[in-house]
């Protein structure tokens, strides 16, 4: 008994540190290298990723790549940049579909997915986990 005890003491240890771990991620809104814009606010970034802006301020056309649905640092951006839990996030989009005044950012799947999306075309804008940057994307803000 005792030892089975210990095994689960270990291994609620571990998903505790993996909880820690991604809980910590520090989120980066990314564009293209090659993109002229150089800053964004968490307003601007909210009304990008909500559909209510389309361009960059001082560069162009914006649209907005998505991580996977279920994603923690999805959870993670739209709670600190617009105020949004995963469900109001459904909601809000399920909402603009029906009444026909949006569509959902497309999704890309993880960090390495939406950085390649966005390091191959000027007009795409991310968010990934600052571990993941390189010189192919630009940080045009750090989530707080």
């Amino acid at each position: 008994m005792y030892m089975v005890k210990k095994i689960h003491t270990a291994i609620i240890a571990a998903g505790l540190a993996l909880l820690a771990q991604s809980a910590s991620a520090e989120v980066v809104v990314i564009v293209s290298a090659k993109n002229a814009a150089t800053a964004l606010t968490e307003e601007q970034a909210s009304d990008i990723f909500l559909g209510k802006n389309s361009a960059l301020p001082g560069s162009g056309p914006a649209t907005p790549v998505d991580q996977a649905d279920g994603s923690p640092l999805r959870d993670q951006f739209y709670t600190k940049v617009s105020s949004k839990t995963a469900a109001q996030m459904k909601a809000y989009w399920a909402k603009q579909i029906f009444t026909g005044k949006g569509q959902a950012p497309k999704e890309a799947g993880d960090s390495a997915a939406v950085k390649a999306a966005v390091a191959g075309n000027p007009n795409l804008i991310g968010y990934i986990d600052r571990s993941a940057v390189d010189a192919t994307v630009k940080v045009l803000l750090t989530v707080k």
